[in-house]
This record gives C-alpha cells, structure tokens and sequence, in this order.
C-alpha cells in the first residue's frame, strides 16, 4: 500500500507531492477534510514507534495551547493529533510498510528513494 498523509491547502506538501512525482499510484487523505482514524493514528505509530515521533512542535496550537511547558505521555501525542489535525508532522508517506515523516531533505530523499 501506499498512503500519503497531507493538507491540500499546505504549500509544502503540495510541493514535496510535485517534487516526488507520485500519482495515483498514492492513495491521498487530506488530514483537514478526512479526519485521521484512531486506528489509523495507532497504525502508523506501529511503524514510527512512537506517537511523539509524529507529532509536530511547529503547530500554532502547540505554543498557544502552552504545550511546550508541560510533560506530554505518547497517550497525549496521541490525543493532540487526534483532536487537531494540525498537530501531525506531515506529510506521512506510508511505503509497503514502511512510514516517513515530515519534511526534511533526508525524509523526502528517503521517500524518493523508496518509490524509485
């Protein structure tokens, strides 16, 4: 299978999306207008680790929500994400099993790599 995780209306991923060259051999959820699933959240968790691992610090509630003063569990990562969209570090490319996160140079090379 392979899912790619991403917002639509987020320039960043609309260009990362390009920059792969991926079509439809992607099956593409838009996080804002198709909600992530709890078991789809647990799922990916399953290939990244943990919850943290997907959960984004950049999100504009994560400091107006004073997130970044407190102790958050990976049950807490995992409720954030759930609640609000914005909290999941994107995009998620999920490969054959395989589960890249975010947008750095090294992970979009990786994910590169993996379609190729």
């Amino acid at each position: 299978m392979k899912k790619v995780y991403h917002l639509s209306t987020c320039s960043t991923c609309q260009r990362i999306i390009k920059e792969l060259g991926i079509g439809k051999e992607f099956i593409y959820q838009d996080i804002k207008k198709e909600a992530i699933t709890p078991e789809q959240i647990d799922e990916m968790k399953a290939m990244a680790g943990s919850y943290e691992a997907l959960f984004s610090r950049v999100a504009m509630k994560y400091k107006a929500l004073g997130l970044k003063d407190k102790q958050l569990s990976d049950q807490d990562y995992r409720n954030y994400i759930l609640e609000e969209y914005t909290f999941l570090k994107r995009p998620v490319f999920v490969i054959d099993g395989k589960i890249f996160i975010g947008n750095s140079p090294k992970n979009v090379a990786a994910v590169k790599e993996a379609i190729s």
